[in-house]
């Protein structure tokens, strides 16, 4: 299986095993401009040169290599399974991806057909979004009516593979303390160029892809939805510590116990 989802920097300076809708895109850019002194011009998912990731091919030796001998300091972020579907939702059911299409063709038709999810002008956001939310839980319980995507699917689920194939992180942080955790990062690390966090613009491809979200977070979420969350993200809630109760509380409650999720997620 070897390690999806990884990038690693030329100078072999970082790791990264990317989580989406986890500041992929804002992390992705300071690991180019620390090898480049500048930012990849676009999307840097697009990237095919000036960084290894395990889907160009001629990386893969390199950051096998790497991760099993665990050559460079390697790390992943996470975001609390509440927000994290949440804004799935906006970018990828009611926004128009970059390709001016809507995201996998024939998927919001779909929702739209099978699920009365509605995206189309003055629509109840919440109602759509909590009939999303059963379908999200039938792709990844079910995997029909198609498997689960990887915007929506766990976390925990995206950052074992790195762990069962045989590398070992040595930082994990939260997408909700961004500079402090991308910081302890930097710290840990040489790059060819140095990177001031205070200056970095945060890279989040997919803001205007949708509306605005119109009402607070916890508001989408009555207890059939906050079951229907924990049955889907339980692993992600107790690993990372997020507050399952509040979904208002954005905030882990917690540090992550890096031991704990090798322990677990390498099984």
């Amino acid at each position: 299986m070897g390690f999806p989802g990884t990038w690693m920097t030329q100078s072999e300076s970082m790791v990264y095993r990317v989580v989406p809708k986890c500041a992929c895109s804002t992390i992705g850019q300071i690991m180019f401009y620390s090898d480049h002194g500048e930012f990849f011009d676009g999307d840097v998912h697009d990237a095919m040169e000036g960084m290894h990731k395990w889907a160009i091919e001629d990386s893969q030796p390199l950051i096998e290599a790497n991760v099993k001998g665990h050559k460079s300091y390697a790390f992943t972020c996470v975001r609390n399974p509440y927000t994290r579907i949440l804004s799935s939702f906006f970018d990828k059911i009611c926004g128009i991806q970059r390709n001016g299409k809507r995201y996998r063709g024939n998927l919001v038709p779909l929702l739209i057909q099978k699920y009365g999810v509605q995206v189309e002008g003055d629509f109840d956001q919440i109602e759509s979004f909590r009939r999303f939310l059963l379908f999200a839980r039938d792709t990844i319980r079910w995997r029909r009516p198609m498997e689960p995507d990887i915007h929506w699917s766990a976390i925990s689920g995206h950052i074992s593979t790195f762990i069962v194939n045989g590398g070992r992180y040595d930082n994990i942080f939260f997408t909700e303390k961004f500079d402090e955790g991308m910081q302890s990062v930097l710290d840990a690390v040489e790059t060819p160029h140095k990177v001031d966090l205070g200056s970095i613009p945060r890279f989040n491809e997919s803001e205007g892809h949708g509306p605005k979200r119109a009402h607070p977070v916890e508001d989408y979420f009555d207890d059939l939805s906050m079951h229907l969350v924990y049955e889907i993200y339980k692993r992600d809630f107790n690993l990372f510590r997020y507050d399952f109760e509040n979904p208002g509380n954005k905030m882990p409650l917690g540090e992550v116990d890096l031991d704990e999720v090798h322990a677990k997620l390498g099984a």
